[in-house]
């Protein structure tokens, strides 16, 4: 997040009753600086205003840039296997865990961007629960450090690895993300119906925006009776892949829709997150698609695709930029003849807003979109680290990256002419 000044000091204390509840974060000042550490903030506080507990408004005071423009990236899946947390405690000599060294290459793209978006794959309840590996995960919550540190500030969590701690799991997480809240907006897993029926509003440079979050499971693992908000469960049955008899899934589009008309009209930008599709899979699936339409037709700005591991292609519907999978940020699956478990896309973008005649318009402009490698010593699963395609070092790592980047360039681009790739190194 970068550092944080003060809304209110306590001697300016605002106490008001409004619709509306004001909480700052999820802008970074220093989006063209490097990070600093939380000893690094100016001595006070945060005051947060609560009016409302069904709405949240997070304002940033002072702004980088002039009003109407915030830059953003979006990455992938962030899955946290026994190796990667093994190796994060070699690299803190034992004690505890030390993930920064293998995100670090991600301050790259993160230091330039105000917001900056990834999917938390496993659960982060590592101080409350004995941190596991597939198929069930818990993580150290030093796994959220290292991204924090490193400038993301916006997170999903509804996964199908949501209950994999139970619902202690997802207390733990929720907890440690409400702890971590001048730094990051997280949604996808809640503690309560009225925490997941609240609407947060967040503020960047003069545009409010909002994000929403769902998952098509939880791997069967049901969610306990009357306390079905824990996780925003968008069911889908791909066994039968066709969403229009499926009741289920059209039914719940409903609830996507009534959360959807509750922010609209209050931002400038709406996200939406879906957690979502067949693993492996080159190609998105017939629900990907109805749920991509779906929340277009509905006034969805971005749509962001995490899940089936693999890189699928990004499209635009109308006016709407829909990333139907961006693949495995970091991971330690198997990296096969194509690498295509341990490769993601890594988009940049600006977002802007035009305001004419009293008409208020939003583009994405600039879009950047980087291919990302997942990288571990084979022989010893250890070493990881993430790295860039336009990286000097892919050459060392990857041996026939350049044929692995035409490999995903052309998987990547296939849907819309108007969607780019970086070169690679």
């Amino acid at each position: 997040m970068g550092k944080i000044q003060n809304f209110f000091t306590k001697s300016s204390l605002l106490i008001c009753i409004l619709a509306i509840s004001i909480v700052t974060c999820a802008c970074s000042e220093n989006a063209h600086e490097e990070p600093v550490s939380q000893n690094d903030l100016d001595d006070g506080e945060v005051i947060y205003i609560i009016e409302d507990a069904d709405t949240t408004v997070n304002s940033q005071p002072e702004l980088t840039k002039k009003d109407g423009v915030f830059d953003m990236s979006i990455a992938g899946d962030y899955i946290i296997y026994d190796s990667i947390y093994g190796y994060a405690n070699m690299l803190a000599n034992g004690d505890g865990y030390d993930f920064k060294p293998i995100v670090r290459n991600l301050r790259k793209f993160t230091k330039n961007c105000d917001v900056n978006y990834y999917n938390q794959e496993t659960v982060l309840a590592g101080d409350e629960l004995p941190p596991s590996t597939y198929p069930m995960f818990v993580s150290p919550t030093e796994a959220g450090d290292a991204m924090l540190d490193v400038g993301y500030n916006l997170v999903s969590t509804a996964t199908n690895h949501s209950l994999d701690g139970g619902e202690d799991g997802v207390i733990a997480e929720c907890n440690y993300w409400k702890n971590n809240s001048d730094k990051a907006f997280m949604t996808g897993t809640f503690t309560s119906q009225k925490e997941r029926d609240e609407v947060h509003i967040l503020e960047c440079n003069g545009i409010t925006y909002s994000m929403l979050d769902y998952t098509y499971s939880t791997n069967g693992i049901p969610l306990p009776e009357g306390k079905e908000y824990l996780v925003n469960v968008w069911p889908t049955d791909f066994d039968i892949n066709d969403p229009k008899s499926d009741k289920e899934y059209q039914y719940y589009k409903k609830q996507v829709k009534k959360d959807i008309e509750a922010v609209r009209d209050k931002v400038d930008f709406l996200i939406v997150c879906m957690h979502s599709g067949v693993e492996y899979a080159d190609d998105e699936s017939e629900y990907q698609r109805d749920t991509a339409k779906f929340l277009a037709d509905n006034g969805v700005n971005l749509v962001i695709g995490t899940h089936p591991h693999a890189i699928q292609p990004a499209e635009y519907i109308g006016d709407t930029l829909v990333y139907y999978s961006l693949g495995n940020l970091l991971c330690a699956q198997t990296q096969d003849l194509y690498y295509k478990k341990v490769t993601s896309i890594l988009a940049t973008m600006t977002i802007r807003k035009t305001t004419e005649n009293g008409e208020t318009k939003i583009y994405i402009e600039n879009v950047k979109n980087h291919l990302m490698f997942s990288y571990y010593n084979p022989a010893t699963w250890l070493d990881y680290c993430v790295v860039s395609f336009e990286d000097p070092l892919i050459k060392t790592l990857v041996p026939d990256y350049e044929s692995i980047y035409q490999t995903y360039s052309e998987q990547f681009l296939k849907r819309d002419d108007k969607i780019t790739l970086e070169p690679c190194c």
